[in-house]
């Protein structure tokens, strides 16, 4: 994303996530700063943070992830909104999320992106039709192509 990321973390030693949290903002910042040039702080207020305490919660929280680009997709902006056919077109954006390089999408679609740092493990049990899954999601959203109309 252009201002912000979004992460899906397991802790496996105590404090593990808080640390490496830190280490991954400032090294970061000191990076950026120094490639252009700059000093003082980069990231505005501190990381939010979630926890996830059911299965339910943890599904949401992938697939908001994961379409989270369609922000800079024009006629998906809203995709937010469910409801209300906020998506022009659902294989549109499907094409758009196959081909945005900084998201872990296609590694949960079979798509070797991010595979040295990446774990799809928690989410196997429906990784296999994760595709379909989205697709599915998305059509939901979709602006429907018709308009139904009923004479009284």
């Amino acid at each position: 994303m252009k201002n912000h990321y979004h992460l899906l973390l397991s802790e496996v030693a105590e404090d593990g996530i808080k640390k490496f949290l830190t280490k991954l903002n400032i090294g970061y910042a000191k990076y950026f700063n120094e490639r252009h040039s700059r000093h003082g702080t980069l990231f505005q207020g501190r990381t939010k943070k979630i926890p996830i305490t059911d299965h339910a919660h943890f599904l949401y929280v992938l697939h908001y992830v994961h379409l989270n680009p369609l922000d800079y997709l024009d006629g998906a902006t809203e995709w937010r909104v469910r409801d209300t056919h906020t998506i022009r077109d659902a294989r549109e954006a499907l094409t758009y999320l196959g081909t945005y390089r900084w998201s872990s999408y296609l590694d949960y679609c079979g798509v070797k992106n991010f595979p040295s740092i990446l774990s799809t493990g928690p989410f196997e049990d429906f990784s296999n039709n994760y595709l379909k899954t989205i697709g599915e999601y998305l059509q939901e959203s979709e602006h429907p192509s018709t308009t139904n109309i009923t004479l009284e």
